[in-house]
């Protein structure tokens, strides 16, 4: 009888000795044991744990000159991570904030297929370029069009979503994103487009906030049963005032149906620092980001009523 337990429970399990160099697994050890019941990723629980800490270093990587295009760019190592432990190989991956299609990288490189959505056509663009100076002929998919219209017309679930959103109207306040070069100036777009349904374009936060529900509850019903969306986003200043927009984000998504898993802090050690309020007052340079991490549960009747009837009209803007 012992004997049959054993065997049964070494079924749950798989030693894996293929060699890697990510996760805190160095090059020349042994990636540790699988669980079979792992039914989120393909990660030992080796690979797992340096994933769970609440502070990740952001990691570089030659390919990421391409998206300092964008004034805003994700690092293709902190997506892959993050598409590493959310998913298993071959899963279906979704940002909505497509910009120059990191996440869409990072999704080839891990072998998944992914779909991003951008509502600026030149960012679209610089996407395909992207991808077809990898080589990558398909798996990935770049969608124009604003995504609260163009996510329903999209068939079937995703099983993981990340993005992040514009901050506010911040670079049309001259701020004009992270510099191309090593000069001390910030330069970039003046802002992503005209279009009212720009996340960048509204009047107030409120607005910003509302029309960012909207998206975000088209992801909700995107995405599967228990899988998870990670939202990168930094806090921001909104009339020359700080603001809480990480906790109003959670609150959110919370008010959407998500539950709310915790929150990551992504260091930034290389960003420039500014002497924004020098002499006269703090202002602080904001030198992490904050990924969010948010789970799908179980469908309540009455919020997946709510958000599909409810009004895709965005608020007015400037």
């Amino acid at each position: 009888m012992a004997l049959k337990s054993q065997t049964k429970a070494k079924k749950k399990y798989k030693k894996i000795n293929s060699r890697v160099n990510h996760f805190g697994v160095w090059k020349g050890e042994k990636r540790g044991i699988y669980d079979r019941r792992n039914t989120l990723n393909d990660l030992t629980g080796k690979e797992w744990l340096p994933l769970t800490k609440s502070f990740w270093f952001s990691e570089k990587c030659a390919e990421d000159k391409f998206a300092f295009r964008h004034p805003a760019p994700f690092l293709i190592n902190d997506i892959r991570k993050l598409i590493k432990l959310f998913t298993k190989k071959r899963g279906r991956v979704l940002d909505p904030f497509n910009g120059t299609g990191t996440t869409l990288v990072a999704a080839y490189l891990e072998k998944r297929k992914g779909v991003g959505i951008d509502l600026s056509e030149k960012y679209c663009q610089l996407a395909k370029k992207r991808l077809k100076q990898l080589g990558v002929k398909r798996g990935q998919r770049i969608i124009h069009g604003d995504s609260i219209k163009r996510l329903p017309k999209i068939k079937g679930l995703f099983d993981y979503c990340v993005t992040s959103p514009p901050y506010h109207n911040i670079l049309r306040n001259n701020g004009n994103g992270l510099r191309h070069d090593n000069s001390q100036k910030r330069q970039g777009v003046e802002y992503y487009s005209e279009s009212r349904v720009d996340l960048g374009n509204q009047k107030t936060y409120k607005n910003y906030l509302n029309l960012l529900s909207m998206v975000m509850g088209e992801v909700y019903k995107k995405l599967k049963k228990s899988k998870y969306c990670s939202i990168i986003i930094s806090d921001f200043t909104v009339n020359k005032k700080e603001t809480n927009a990480h906790g109003d984000i959670i609150n959110l998504m919370k008010d959407l149906g998500f539950e709310f898993c915790g929150t990551v802090i992504l260091i930034q050690n290389s960003k420039p620092l500014y002497p924004f309020g020098y002499p006269f007052s703090l202002v602080l340079n904001h030198s992490h980001q904050y990924i969010l991490h948010f789970k799908k549960i179980i469908i309540y009747p009455e919020i997946e009523k709510n958000l599909i009837n409810r009004p895709k009209t965005p608020p007015k803007t400037r």
